[in-house]
């Protein structure tokens, strides 16, 4: 288990913010508030009012993996702080982080601040499968793993 968030699997933590943003154009939520990121399978938690339906799980899973087999290149642009804060919600953020914070750019589909480890084209995550989803005290809890394309 990764010690500090700059150990996640990329392909794995770059499948999180494609399912992050995902999430937020279909369900109009926020970013998960909580996640567990592993290489093997990984959860997020969302604050929701309901569990999704079976179809809403499969459109999820498609419209994840349409944005994967995009092949968009990921990038990381260095923002002042008091400039990001204009467009992203920085509570995360250590304070001692500095004066630059670093967005991670997925294509035109998300960009959002982290500082860990992604692959560089979406190409190299292979394809996201959701386990399984479960809601409990106001909380969407969303499980998933990867899986290798299809040749």
């Amino acid at each position: 288990m990764p010690t500090n968030p700059k150990e996640y699997y990329p392909p794995m933590h770059t499948a999180e913010h494609i399912l992050n943003q995902t999430m937020i154009r279909m369900f109009g939520t926020e970013r998960s508030f909580s996640n567990h990121i592993e290489r093997k399978k990984s959860k997020c938690d969302y604050y929701f009012n309901r569990d999704l339906s079976e179809i809403e799980r499969e459109e999820l899973q498609d419209k994840i993996n349409e944005v994967i087999n995009s092949n968009l290149n990921i990038s990381k642009e260095l923002l002042d702080v008091k400039e990001a804060s204009n467009y992203f919600n920085l509570e995360k953020i250590p304070e001692n982080s500095g004066n630059e914070i670093g967005i991670v750019k997925i294509g035109n589909y998300d960009s959002y601040p982290c500082s860990g480890v992604h692959v560089k084209n979406t190409s190299e995550i292979g394809n996201v499968r959701i386990i399984s989803s479960s809601f409990n005290n106001k909380i969407l809890r969303i499980r998933f793993k990867l899986e290798n394309k299809s040749v």
